[in-house]
């Protein structure tokens, strides 16, 4: 396995980098389709790197926004991964309804995570058993080193047909949506954004550990994905040969 990752010397430099990376993606992919698809995570560098996202020059009408997990919370709830997205580049960028494909949060979760799996079968025209091929994934993983919300331990992480389902975290007493395994590793291309020293040993485990991808959920896209680059900053980057 290789794995290219970039070192940055904080957070906003790491972010910045990760959305110049993006846009290079996007406008690459749309110079050859009708419009381009990215799924994001939640958490706090991604403030960050929406931010940077908006303040591009960029035609944000033939792009398709979609999201790798979702906490059981109303969209206006501080924990809202959507509430963050909606905020930092959704309203900056002006994209309309039709583009945002949020994970229901104020439903029940396994209700919310049918209607997710729907809403990714008809806009990618899914037959039964495919995955979707998002053009870029962004990921960011915790000190334990999940990531979504697939959570060391958790059987979900050996489902390979799924597309998402409802997980309930024990460690955080909360249920969330997740996008399963098939999907996070069909992506054309993904992207890591992670920051903070409390990362670095988890950064360093699953760069450079045996697969063990129950002990280290992030090895799922980073050993099996596409196009698989990491955005670090010096802290999380910190133990990494």
């Amino acid at each position: 396995m290789s794995v290219r990752w970039h070192k940055y010397s904080d957070s906003r430099a790491a972010a910045e980098a990760c959305a110049r990376h993006t846009l290079g993606l996007l406008t690459e992919m749309l110079s050859g389709q009708e419009c381009a698809t990215i799924a994001v995570s939640g958490g706090v560098t991604p403030g960050l790197y929406f931010d940077a996202l908006a303040t591009a020059h960029f035609r944000w009408d033939r792009i398709h926004l979609f999201f790798v997990d979702e906490r059981a919370v109303p969209p206006d709830h501080a924990e809202s991964n959507y509430k963050l997205a909606e905020e930092h580049l959704i309203k900056k960028t002006r994209m309309i309804g039709r583009q945002v494909h949020r994970i229901h949060g104020e439903m029940e979760p396994h209700e919310a995570a049918h209607a997710y799996v729907e809403d990714i079968r008809d806009f990618f025209e899914l037959r039964t058993g495919a995955a979707p091929h998002f053009d870029i994934v962004q990921q960011g993983m915790g000190p334990d080193a999940h990531t979504a919300s697939l959570f060391p331990g958790d059987p979900h992480i050996e489902d390979r047909e799924g597309i998402a389902a409802a997980v309930y975290v024990e460690k955080k007493q909360q249920w969330r949506v997740t996008l399963l395994p098939a999907a996070l590793m069909a992506a054309k291309h993904t992207i890591f954004l992670v920051t903070g020293a409390d990362k670095a040993p988890a950064v360093r485990s699953v760069i450079e550990e045996e697969y063990d991808p129950l002990r280290f959920p992030a090895q799922i896209s980073t050993h099996h994905g596409r196009g698989v680059t990491w955005f670090l900053d010096s802290e999380a980057a910190s133990l990494l040969d």
